[in-house]
This record gives C-alpha cells, structure tokens and sequence, in this order.
C-alpha cells in the first residue's frame, strides 16, 4: 500500500470514456499532474465499454479536433420515423468507430502529458475529516489527488459514497445494437436511409423508447433498440419480451431488413444511461462528469458531445481551483463547475426533458401527427424545440394534447421526492 506522498497528483480522474478522456486532455494541456484509471487493460481497450452505436454532429467533431481515422461513415440527414410516416432533415453528421474513438481519445490525452494507467478498477473514496482526498483501487492500491473526478458513468463508485449520485430506476435506458449488413436503405414507402441517422418512434417496436438505423456505408447500419424501464414501458410491452426479443422482431418484421444478416464478427453492443435531471455535481475537492451525472442528451440519446462538453468545463474548473498561489478545492470554489454544466453543458434541461417525457407518454398515432407537423412547420422549429425553446415545443402541440400534458403535470406533482422527476408523469 502507498503512503499520500508516494503517489500524488494534481488530478486524478476515474474512468477513460468520452469524458475522462477529454477531461485528462484538457487539464494536462494546462500543465497539471493528471492520471487516468481506467479498469480495462490496455490490451483489447476498449472491450467491454465499448457501448455506443456513436452517432454524432460535427458540432462536437470540430470542437475537439476529432480525426477522420474514427469515422466510419459522414451523414448528411437525420430521419425521424414514426409507424406510418417520416420527416427528414438536412443535418451533417459522423457515425464514429467508437473502439478507435476511445483509443484515439486516450492517445490525445497522453500527449498532452496526462498519464493513463489501465487495469485500474476505481473501488472507493479516500477520506479524511469527511472529504475525499485519493482513490482506493484494485484492493489495497492508493493514489491522492488534489481533485478527484468520476467519470465512470452509471456505476459511479465515488459519487456514490459521496452522495453525489442521484440516477433513478425509474429514468434508467436500456439499449441494445447491431451491426447489419445487407440493409435495403432506400426501400419504397420509406425513407432513403443513404448517409443518414434514423431515429424511429414506434412501441411495437421498442416501447417506451425509440429505435435507429445509422447507415455506416455501403449496405451496412448500426441497428438498434432503446427504452426506458419505467411504467410507460411496462404498459406497452409484450409480457415475457426482453430488448433481445424486441430487435429481433424488427429485424424479422421490417421488410428493410428482409436480405439482411449479422456478420459473425459483427459487435453486438450493450448499454445503459439515465435520463433525468442531474442531482448534485460536486462536492469539496471532487467533481462528477459524463453519464455519471448523467449527461446524455434527453431527446436523441446523444451521449458523447454532452460526455465530453462536460469533461471540457470540469477541466475549466479544476484550473479555476488551482491556478492560484494558494490552490482552493472546497465545495464552493469547486461550484464554479455547476455553474458551467448548467450553461455550457445542457442549457434548458428541464424544458428538454419535459419534450422528451411527452414523447415518451405519446401514442403511436401522435406520432405520425408529429411528422406532418414537422414538414409544415418552418425549418427551424425542431431545432428550436431540441434545444428548449418554450415557443417552438408550443408550435408542436395541439389541443388534443392536453389530457396528455395534464397526465404529465399530475406525475410531476406526485414526485414524492419533492424534485423535479423528468420520468414522473410515468407513475
């Protein structure tokens, strides 16, 4: 076992995803003592992380100088299904090779100085006086830091202790994806899915969540299934269906899919992340980053632009807390972070998440309705909506929607946690 002067640093960070990987980048670029524990082994990284179907804007592309050499494949459209209809949308994108993305991520970061020890299982928070001041890993492994971040994501075994977590059942997604090969892209009656990303809402086929094809090139697609585990989910499912039995079925069922097959060495991904309002952030010397927040993006299930936006403004933070002669860690130094998060990271979250849950609780029918709402509406108005605009959602309801806005607003005030639940309206 080390002792605290054997093995301290400015910052140590638990995890080597999106946004520990960012984090270490951005804090070594400013030239501080940074270490990475990643509880994967270098050899084969990442394996059992590799999670994400990796669909994302170059908004994130060109914030964080991500090479081509990650990309499989450039989109020019998003496409929203429903059941019976479709809206598409002229919309530049990138389908990553999450695997190389992560590998690349680390290699940015280790040239900016930061040190990335793998093999590392993050277990529990070192205290003293009640303050975490290192990490316990690996059994009787020790390491300090100054600052600690978790960026470990839902397991969140610091942030945890720390009482710093507040990920719900009740918000948490399960999703699960393919990689397809012999996909008809441009089948009659539905959208041409040629260098798009598809996101389907549809219960029959994923309940209480939505689906996508994300087109990688060729006649290949990363396929896939999400839904949240909460009632909504428990009223539209098939009883004895698990996400395994659900994909299947669309593979059998959807006649895009007739000439299709999974290679054998084709990944087949699993995942979770929770939807819902983060709880607390911070603490003193510590701070929680990525899906361990969570920071995912409610309405597109885009997670590694939020991941690493998130690690992006930590690393600001952790600056601002030890630029200074006398370094200041304290829980209301280090709040600089919250701030920053709730303006940089995810503005207008409960307006998103509100979009979001209404989605959730619509019928499939509201759902073809929504697609020709949104080739009549002006251009801009989805857009305006993503990012929580309270006009352009307005635009997008009708009066029909009421009792289901009402349902909503009823499951927000039973929140019997007395915080805003964005799952509530749910119960």
């Amino acid at each position: 076992m080390t002792t605290p002067d054997d093995d301290r640093h400015d910052v140590v960070i638990a995890g080597a995803g999106p946004a520990g990987g960012q984090c270490a980048r951005d804090i070594a670029a400013r030239g501080y003592d940074v270490v990475v524990l990643e509880a994967e082994q270098e050899d084969g990284f990442p394996g059992p992380s590799n999670k994400s179907t990796a669909g994302t804007f170059h908004s994130m592309m060109s914030a964080f100088q991500v090479p081509d050499t990650v990309v499989q494949n450039y989109t020019d459209n998003v496409v929203l299904e429903s059941p019976n209809s479709f809206y598409n949308r002229d919309h530049a994108g990138a389908v990553l090779d999450f695997a190389a993305f992560k590998r690349w991520l680390v290699d940015a970061a280790r040239e900016e100085g930061a040190e990335v020890r793998f093999g590392a299982r993050v277990s529990k928070p070192i205290l003293e006086n009640g303050e975490i001041v290192g990490v316990r890993y690996n059994g009787d492994e020790e390491i300090y830091g100054d600052i600690v971040v978790d960026a470990t994501g839902p397991s969140a075994p610091l942030a945890k202790e720390l009482d710093v977590s507040n990920l719900h059942r009740e918000t948490q997604a399960i999703g699960i994806d393919y990689e397809v090969e012999g996909i008809d892209l441009d089948h009659r009656g539905y959208a041409d899915l040629t260098d798009s990303m598809m996101l389907r809402l549809d219960h029959d086929i994923a309940p209480g969540g939505y689906s996508w094809i994300f087109h990688t090139g060729g006649d290949t697609a990363k396929v896939g299934v999400c839904y949240i585990q909460n009632d909504r989910h428990r009223e539209q499912a098939v009883d004895g269906m698990r996400i395994d039995d659900y994909m299947d079925r669309w593979l059998d069922d959807d006649p895009r899919f007739e000439d299709a097959y999974r290679p054998d060495d084709g990944n087949v991904l699993r995942g979770s992340a929770h939807i819902q309002m983060p709880g607390e952030l911070h603490t003193d010397n510590f701070m929680a980053i990525g899906d361990t927040v969570p920071s995912i993006d409610p309405l597109w299930g885009e997670g590694i632009h939020k991941g690493m936006k998130s690690g992006r403004v930590a690393a600001v933070a952790a600056d601002y807390c030890l630029a200074g002669s006398t370094p200041d860690t304290s829980a209301e130094n280090i709040g600089v972070y919250d701030q920053l998060w709730h303006n940089e990271v995810a503005p207008n979250m409960h307006s998103r998440l509100m979009l979001t849950e209404l989605l959730y609780l619509a019928r499939n029918e509201r759902y073809d309705t929504l697609m020709n709402d949104l080739r009549r509406a002006d251009g801009d108005v989805l857009a305006g909506a993503n990012k929580g605009g309270k006009l352009d959602m307005a635009k997008l309801l009708h009066l029909s929607d009421v009792p289901l806005v009402a349902k909503w607003l009823k499951g927000r005030l039973k929140d019997p946690s007395g915080r805003w639940n964005p799952m509530a309206g749910l119960r």
